[in-house]
């Protein structure tokens, strides 16, 4: 509490003291500062008092007194000019707010016309210092209420405006009472326009008399806004203003789509960036790989990863993305083998409110609009439903993409990175994959090998995947013994690298000492026969028999009509003639 804060309200009180009084008024704040004064000191506002004088023993003792003997009063003795001291008399009256004493108002006698009206009318006259101490003390409260709603309203400005969502509110008909900045920038708009504009205008078709009715919060309700060739689509809140039963407005919130999406997606993505130097091994096949995906990943045409499953074809999708321009952007992976069927349409393209039983308010954005910008991985395409390789074929042709239910297309910037352990080259010839779509995604194929196949990366990622099991499991398991070694390379791995992984997890978890021997491997290998060649040898075909069981294979399926020798020819990938000739050279017979 400071006086300083109200100095033309105190000395106008002052100045009605003397009027009604007849004495000099000098006033005082709890710094010894003369804040106002009438009469001789007048021309010493702003100065400081004597700690020692009469004013310092008022603050001191927080009690009103009156002196009518000056220098032979207690309040007088410590006073450094008690010798030259000229008054008549004093009277101090401290102002206290809330016990708290910020200032004294003294009345100084210089003659004793002066003292005689201090000393006549002792009662009265403190009555009315107090109430005049009371009045200052008021004035002060309401000037620091004022202040303190000033800067409340202040701080609730920057608040508005430091939010990174539009906010308007509205009175209960809809006019527009107050907006932030980001709701101008959000919606192009100015003061002159904003003011006295309805909702309506912004949000098009909202039923604001069902709101009002209703008066229940809603949470991320999609709109679209198109005005003066400006338009994006968005999302708001809006709660309702209440005051007992009564609606007095509602606040808005607003946001556009394309925002929320991008915050989503950083805080989902931002902890999962992949390098090739992720991908483990040193093997040729493996390297010929990671060379073409890295051309691929400065391209923006689709890539389709072809392998077996634990081959790892996720982490070349993410090594494409974080090694392409589109980095900074999301990573949005999905499978299609994962979703059920009637799902995975409303996943990978949402859907608006009421588009099906069930479905979420507000509807929900899909992968594609989640990756806008970035890349969608879709991992097991070959799983993928005719009907929705269609519609993905359209995106793919048209960039744009209609929700569940919706009746506007969406525009999208979104590159596919496809995967399958299935070969989509046979599902193409017996009509389960859709030609024109495999020829979309197979613009920049990628082979990965199996691990069977890049045998010397074994022994690199089992150090690998040991040293990521110890830390996962708190374990500290230095090495793997030969022999344990040896196993793991001959094993085939169907599983692959997932298969390795899985096994070097377990042998962690069974291993009691410090290094990892053949008992701790799990029993399908250690059971397995560890002399391969001869069963290899048992299993090799000759390339004529071979030849004679694929053609057979064929023909028991397309059938022997000319149209289905076509096709099958198209299958062993060779002419109808060559196929002729192979069928008379193998003697096989057309039924």
């Amino acid at each position: 509490m400071n006086l300083t804060n109200i100095v033309l309200s105190v000395q106008n009180i002052a100045k009605a003291i003397e009027s009604v009084i007849k004495v000099d008024v000098t006033i005082v704040d709890n710094d010894f500062n003369r804040i106002a004064a009438t009469g001789r000191y007048k021309n010493h506002i702003g100065e400081k008092v004597n700690r020692h004088s009469v004013f310092g023993f008022a603050l001191k003792q927080g009690e009103s007194f009156i002196i009518e003997n000056p220098r032979n009063h207690e309040a007088c003795l410590k006073c450094e000019n008690i010798k030259e001291c000229k008054e008549y008399a004093e009277v101090c009256c401290p102002i206290k707010v809330n016990n708290e004493i910020i200032g004294v108002i003294g009345l100084i006698a210089f003659e004793e016309k002066q003292r005689a009206a201090i000393v006549d009318n002792k009662k009265n006259l403190m009555e009315f210092l107090n109430r005049m101490a009371d009045l200052i003390a008021s004035k002060l409260l309401e000037k620091e209420k004022t202040e303190r709603m000033k800067l409340l309203a202040r701080e609730l400005e920057t608040v508005l405006h430091s939010v990174d969502r539009g906010i308007i509110a509205v009175d209960e008909f809809g006019l527009v009472l107050h907006y932030n900045r980001k709701a101008a920038q959000l919606f192009k708009i100015n003061e002159n326009e904003v003011f006295h504009m309805n909702i309506k205008k912004l949000l098009g078709d909202f039923d604001l008399s069902s709101f009002i009715t209703k008066r229940f919060p809603i949470k991320n309700r999609e709109f679209s806004y198109k005005r003066n060739g400006y338009d994006f689509r968005g999302v708001f809140d809006a709660n309702p203003i209440l005051a007992g039963k009564k609606t007095f407005g509602f606040v808005f919130t607003f946001s556009k789509i394309s925002e929320v999406l991008s915050v989503v997606n950083d805080i989902a993505t931002r902890t999962m960036a992949t390098s090739f130097d992720h991908i483990i091994g040193n093997s040729d096949c493996l390297k010929k790989v990671k060379y073409a995906a890295k051309r691929a990943a400065k391209s923006t045409s689709t890539v389709l990863i072809q392998g077996e499953s634990g081959t790892g074809k996720e982490l070349f999708a993410r090594a494409i993305h974080f090694y392409s321009d589109r980095s900074k952007e999301p990573f949005i992976p999905i499978n299609c083998a994962a979703i059920p069927e009637q799902l995975l349409e409303s996943e990978l393209f949402g859907y608006e409110e009421g588009a099906f039983t069930g479905c979420k308010k507000g509807g929900k954005a899909g992968k594609f609009e989640l990756a806008h910008k970035g890349t969608l991985f879709l991992d097991e395409i070959g799983d993928m439903p005719i009907h929705l390789q269609t519609k993905l074929l359209r995106v793919l042709q048209e960039y744009v993409i209609e929700k569940v239910g919706g009746k506007d297309f969406i525009p999208i910037d979104v590159r596919i990175i496809a995967a399958t352990n299935k070969k989509l080259e046979e599902q193409v010839l017996e009509g389960a994959f859709r030609e024109d779509l495999f020829y979309r995604l197979n613009v920049i194929p990628l082979n990965i090998p199996p691990l069977r196949q890049r045998r010397e990366d074994i022994e690199v990622l089992v150090e690998y995947l040991l040293e990521k099991c110890n830390r996962k499991l708190g374990k500290n398991i230095l090495q793997i013994d030969e022999v344990a070694l040896k196993i793991l390379m001959n094993y085939k791995w169907s599983g692959n690298v997932r298969e390795l992984e899985n096994t070097i997890e377990y042998a962690v978890n069974m291993c009691s000492g410090n290094r990892i021997t053949a008992q701790d491997l799990p029993n399908r290998l250690r059971n397995k026969e560890t002399n391969l060649k001869e069963k290899d040898f048992e299993r090799i075909v000759p390339i004529k028999e071979l030849e004679r069981i694929e053609i057979k294979k064929a023909l028991d399926y397309f059938g022997n009509t000319k149209q289905a020798i076509t096709k099958a020819a198209k299958a062993l990938g060779m002419s109808r003639a060559t196929l002729y000739r192979k069928l008379k050279e193998h003697g096989i017979k057309q039924s």
